[in-house]
């Protein structure tokens, strides 16, 4: 399936992705990259991050199963946004419109200045246990996405 997500600084080397960062009852955060069914959607989300002064995204269109395989490999969830989408809790009201707060220090930005990996590269103990043939994969659909 074709989807849509929200990509600043596309096609460079300091390509970030746009998650919504929700914590969960424990007090941990986790990480969600709203994939959109709809190109309107994601094209309208990201008019209203670019109205409240953030970071301005692109619209960059993707195969669902690459999103999804990149969120496994950075610990981030993928939730696909249908066309038509309805809230049904007031959690996923934040999928219709950005939170009102927004990150002023962006994770990929904090990388690029300090030249640090990012963090959808695989830990060394993940990387041991992974074939020569599957770190290849990886690093292909990652590349793909810059």
């Amino acid at each position: 399936m074709r989807i849509h997500v929200l990509l600043f600084n596309a096609r460079t080397e300091n390509e970030g992705i746009h998650t919504i960062r929700l914590a969960t009852p424990d007090g941990r955060e986790r990480n969600i990259v709203m994939m959109f069914e709809s190109r309107d959607d994601a094209e309208r989300y990201a008019l209203l991050l670019e109205a409240q002064d953030f970071h301005v995204p692109t619209v960059e269109e993707f195969d669902s199963e690459e999103i999804e395989e990149f969120c496994g490999t950075c610990n981030y969830e993928a939730k696909l946004i249908p066309e038509g989408f309805v809230p049904q809790s007031a959690e996923e009201r934040i999928f219709l419109s950005p939170p009102e707060t927004n990150l002023d220090d962006t994770d990929w930005e904090r990388q690029h200045e300090e030249g640090a990996e990012a963090p959808s590269q695989p830990s060394p103990e993940e990387a041991s246990e992974m074939s020569s043939a599957q770190l290849d994969d990886i690093r292909r659909r990652l590349e793909g996405l810059l």
